[in-house]
C-alpha cells in the first residue's frame, strides 16, 4: 500500500509536468529548491479553486467584504503580532552530514537516520528558528530599514479592521478576507507543492463579541467543512478534522482544529481554523497607540473583538483535488488506437476543470477546421476551451480526459450537412449529436 500510495503521487506529479499544471522552478538553471511555476492549466486549476473560496467565503455572505493588503508592511506590524519573536520551528542538525531538519517531525528525522545506515545519527539539542523572510527597504546601504515578508496575510485585516468597518458600515459579527502570497523559511520543504517557502493562503479574520466566539467558532467550522465536500468535491473519507492539544497551539490561539486530508504520504493539513481571542488587535492597540476597540451603536459598549479565523492554505488543497480526481481505468475509451491499456481520467469537479470545453475537428482539413473555428471563437465567450487537430480522435479525447476537459465537440463530415455537432461527456463517454445554434446554451445548461 505504501508503494501504491508513493507511485500516485509521482504519477500527479508527472501528469502534471506533461501537461502543464506545474512545472519545476527555473529548471533551465537547475531549478531552485521546492520552487514552481504554475503552467497553463495550473494557473486555471488555482483561480478556480481561489474564486470558489471567494465566492462562498465572500461573495454569498452579506456578513463578509474582502481586502487585498502588501506582502511588506511596517516591521512593527510583526512584532505586534508576535512572529518576532514566536514564528518559529524547532530546528535540529545531524552531527554526521549537517542537515537540518524540524525537531518536531519524528517521520522525517527517522528516514534521515535510515540514510546514515551502518552508524549511529546524533542530533543537536533543539533550537527555535524564526521562519519570516527578513528583506531591507532603502535605496543607500547605511539607511536601510529590516522589513519582512508577510508569513500570513492576517494582519493587513487586523491594521484595516476600524477603516473596513467605518468604511463599509459593518458591525458585529463581520468578517474580511483576503487571498494572497505568503512567505515561510521553512527548515524542511517537500513533497511537491504541499510545503515550499512561497505560497497562495486564502485566510478569514471573523470579528465577534467576546463570550460569543466559542459557539461562531463551531459554526464557522461547520461552514469550512462543507465547502471542502460540496465545493470541491472532495471525498469525505479522505478528510478528517484534528484538534491541537494546548501545547501545541501557536502563541496567539485559545483553540485550533485542522483539517487534514489523506495525502498519499499520510494524513496533513490543508486548512484550519483559529480562535485568536483578542491577541492581535490589543498588541496592535498597545504598540500602536490605536483605536481599534468597538463601540457597540446599539449599548454603546465598547470592547477589543475576539477572532475566528478559518485558513485555507490553497496550493496544498490543490494538489489534494488533483490527487482526489486522479482515476486510472483500463482501456476505458475501448478505442482501438489507444497506445497504453491503462488510462488516466482527471475527473474534476465542472466548477474546477480548467478546460470546459475542447473542440475537435475529426480532420486538419480546412472543410473542418474552419468552421470548427467558428465554434470554438463562440464557446470562448462563455468558456475556458481548448482547440486540437493534431492525432486521431481517440487520442485527442484520452488528452482531454487527461486534463479534465468536461466536453469534447466534434465537428465531422456530416456536420456539415446537418448543421449538427458530436458533444462527447467526460465522465459516461456518452455521445450526443447537437445543433451548433443551440450549442452555447446546451452547455451552459450542463454546466450550471
Amino acid at each position: 500500500m505504501a508503494k501504491e500510495n508513493e507511485n500516485l503521487l509521482e504519477k500527479v506529479v508527472s501528469l502534471c509536468k506533461r501537461r502543464g499544471f506545474i512545472f519545476p522552478g527555473s529548471e533551465i538553471y537547475g531549478g531552485l529548491a521546492n520552487s514552481y511555476d504554475y503552467g497553463p492549466l495550473g494557473t486555471e486549476l488555482l483561480n478556480n479553486i481561489s474564486n470558489l473560496w471567494w465566492k462562498k467565503f465572500v461573495q454569498q455572505r452579506l456578513d463578509m467584504v474582502g481586502l487585498r493588503g502588501p506582502i511588506i508592511m511596517n516591521p512593527k506590524v510583526w512584532e505586534a503580532s508576535g512572529h518576532v519573536k514566536n514564528f518559529t520551528d524547532p530546528l535540529v542538525e545531524c552531527k554526521i552530514c549537517h542537515v537540518r531538519l524540524r525537531a518536531d517531525k519524528e517521520a522525517e528525522l527517522r528516514a534521515h537516520d535510515e540514510t546514515h545506515a551502518g552508524k549511529e545519527t546524533a542530533w543537536t539539542d533543539p533550537k527555535n528558528f524564526n521562519t519570516l523572510f527578513e528583506t531591507y527597504i532603502g535605496t543607500v546601504e547605511n539607511d536601510k530599514m529590516r522589513a519582512y515578508l508577510r508569513g500570513e496575510t492576517a494582519q493587513t485585516m487586523f491594521t484595516d479592521f476600524k477603516l473596513v468597518m467605518e468604511s463599509m458600515r459593518k458591525k458585529l459579527p463581520f468578517g474580511i478576507a483576503q487571498i494572497g502570497k505568503a512567505f515561510r523559511n521553512e527548515i524542511t520543504t517537500g513533497n511537491f507543492i504541499f510545503r515550499t517557502k512561497e505560497f497562495t493562503i486564502a485566510e478569514l479574520e471573523y470579528f465577534v463579541k467576546p463570550g460569543e466566539d466559542d459557539k461562531i467558532f463551531t459554526e464557522w467550522l461547520e461552514y469550512q467543512q462543507d465547502f471542502f465536500v460540496s465545493e470541491l468535491g472532495i471525498k469525505k473519507e479522505n478528510i478528517k478534522t484534528v484538534e491541537l492539544p494546548k501545547n501545541e497551539l501557536a502563541h496567539y490561539s485559545k483553540r485550533t482544529v485542522d483539517t487534514y486530508y489523506k495525502f498519499p504520504f499520510g494524513w496533513d493539513e490543508i486548512a484550519g481554523i483559529a480562535n485568536r481571542t483578542d491577541y492581535d488587535l490589543k498588541n496592535h492597540i498597545e504598540l500602536s497607540g490605536a483605536n481599534l476597540k468597538y463601540k457597540d451603536p446599539d449599548s454603546n459598549e465598547e470592547f477589543i473583538p475576539y477572532v475566528i479565523e478559518p485558513t485555507f492554505g490553497v496550493d496544498r488543497i490543490m494538489l489534494a483535488v488533483l490527487i482526489d480526481a486522479y482515476e486510472e481505468s483500463e482501456a476505458r475509451s475501448g478505442e482501438d488506437d489507444a497506445v497504453h491499456q491503462t488510462e488516466i481520467t482527471l475527473k474534476l469537479p465542472k466548477q474546477l476543470a480548467p478546460i470546459k470545453v475542447a473542440v475537435l475537428p475529426l480532420s486538419k482539413k480546412e472543410d473542418l477546421t474552419k468552421p470548427a473555428l467558428v465554434i470554438l471563437e463562440e464557446l470562448q465567450k462563455h468558456f475556458m476551451c481548448q482547440y486540437d487537430e493534431t492525432g486521431s480522435i481517440g487520442k485527442r479525447y484520452r488528452r482531454q480526459d487527461e486534463i479534465g476537459t468536461l466536453f469534447c465537440i466534434t465537428f465531422d463530415f456530416d456536420s456539415l450537412e446537418d448543421k449538427k455537432v458530436t458533444v462527447r461527456d467526460r465522465d459516461t463517454m456518452e455521445q450526443e449529436r447537437v445543433d451548433i445554434r443551440e450549442l452555447p446554451a446546451y452547455l451552459l445548461g450542463r454546466l450550471s
